[in-house]
């Protein structure tokens, strides 16, 4: 389908039944799979055949959707996890172990910084959080020599800062090390990372790519282009021999172009279980389906709220890369130019308790921790996602706590305007 545009891959890609086979992806919903001999299974496990025998590892349904996301995404190989979380997990563990370092950006979800810092730090990975906006210098300051990635977020949750992708990508390449993307809030539809230089793109596919709050789970994309094979004594889960598998080397067998997710699947995927249920891939499927007729809608939308509030006496600050007045508006328009998504962060005047009343008077948007989603919805986040972090962490995240964040979905622009106005009058008595 590469020839195609991302419309029509949208619909078609991932899944092309033959005469007479269902035309929608079928749902496998099965834990096992029969062969006629134990040879045959044999070679699935030495990973010399390629078929399924236990969905903890691989399922059809999931395959589907993974191949329609690289499609989307312009990578080579995909895979669909539980969660984003899982998926940003896999995509580091995959490649990082007790001893090693990752850079990230310091702008990113409550969550992803938490596992990174708590979680894999007690793992023995260490992590530097460099602001967005660091300067070349400053963000090769923090590379080490047992540095194995550079991590961020296209458009970060919740602060909406824009990510250089191409500066970002050049640095890490001069260290030797991938860039990895969280592309979550753009969906491929709006960014396509890879095009910029980076080398793998995570998303919480539980946000725009599902869009109807349906089904939980993540997914990971290789760009294939990544050459693990110039840097084999920093990258040796790659280049060298896993005695897990009767010494497979994954850049020899699969090339670069299927490695890093073969090994994610094979080691990571056997070990952990993460996997998504075909139950919620078939439902990720759908979404992703009228993704780019929502992903209009949502940047339109959100691009309308933010219009709306720039001007209005009870917002202190807005934040929407969509905006001309924004800082991050020159990058937006690089790499989004369709839209900036539909997620609006912005100040209420009065900070943290005027912001909360805010939320309580809200008809039409509902306070959720979910975000992305058809149906609009808000959160603040000081109190809720990113509540374990202390203020400094918030500050050098981007959160303040009067930040709200505001995720407009497919309705009517002018009835979720409607909707904050008689809230911020509210907020404000």
């Amino acid at each position: 389908m590469s020839n195609y545009k991302i419309e029509t891959k949208c619909i078609q890609s991932g899944y092309v039944p033959s005469n007479g086979e269902p035309r929608q992806i079928p749902i496998i919903q099965s834990t096992t799979f029969k062969y006629d001999t134990s040879e045959d299974m044999g070679k699935l496990f030495d990973l010399e055949a390629s078929g399924y025998f236990y969905t903890r590892l691989q399922n059809p349904t999931n395959d589907y959707v993974a191949k329609k996301l690289a499609d989307l995404e312009g990578g080579t190989a995909g895979m669909l996890t539980s969660s984003g979380q899982a998926a940003n997990f896999y995509a580091i563990f995959n490649i990082a172990s007790c001893g090693d370092h990752v850079v990230a950006s310091s702008n990113i979800y409550g969550g992803t910084f938490n596992l990174f810092s708590v979680t894999m730090k007690r793992m023995g990975i260490d992590f530097t959080f460099v602001s967005p906006y660091a300067t070349d210098e400053e963000l090769q300051a923090a590379f080490r020599p047992n540095t194995k990635a550079l991590f961020g977020e296209t458009i970060a949750n919740p602060a909406l800062s824009v990510l250089d992708i191409e500066r970002f990508a050049n640095v890490a390449h001069k260290n030797g090390v991938p860039l990895i993307i969280d592309n979550t809030f753009a969906t491929p539809y709006l960014c396509r990372p890879f095009e910029f230089g980076a080398d793998i793109v995570t998303h919480s596919t539980t946000k725009y790519l599902d869009g109807h709050g349906s089904g939980v789970g993540g997914a990971i994309i290789d760009s294939g282009k990544f050459d693990w094979t110039k840097y084999p004594d920093k990258f040796p889960g790659l280049c060298t021999p896993d005695e897990s598998y009767h010494g497979v080397t994954y850049t020899e067998r699969f090339g670069l172009e299927g490695a890093f997710i073969t090994k994610a699947t094979a080691q990571l995927m056997r070990d952990f279980g993460s996997i998504q249920s075909p139950q919620n891939a078939y439902l990720l499927n759908l979404g992703i389906e009228s993704l780019h007729v929502r992903m209009e809608r949502h940047s339109y939308n959100a691009l309308k709220v933010a219009e709306f509030l720039e001007t209005n006496p009870h917002i202190t600050w807005v934040k929407y890369s969509g905006l001309p007045s924004d800082p991050d508006y020159p990058l937006a328009q690089k790499y989004f130019p369709l839209g900036s998504c539909g997620v609006v962060s912005f100040g209420v005047k009065g900070g943290r308790r005027a912001a909360e009343k805010f939320m309580k008077n809200l008809r039409l948007a509902s306070i959720e921790t979910h975000v992305a989603d058809a149906k609009t919805c808000c959160l603040h986040p000081a109190s809720a996602t990113h509540r374990q972090m202390s203020d400094a962490e918030l500050e050098a995240a981007g959160v303040s706590p009067d930040l709200v964040r505001f995720s407009c979905g497919i309705e009517n622009a002018e009835d979720l305007i409607a909707d904050i106005a008689q809230a911020l009058e509210k907020a404000g008595e």
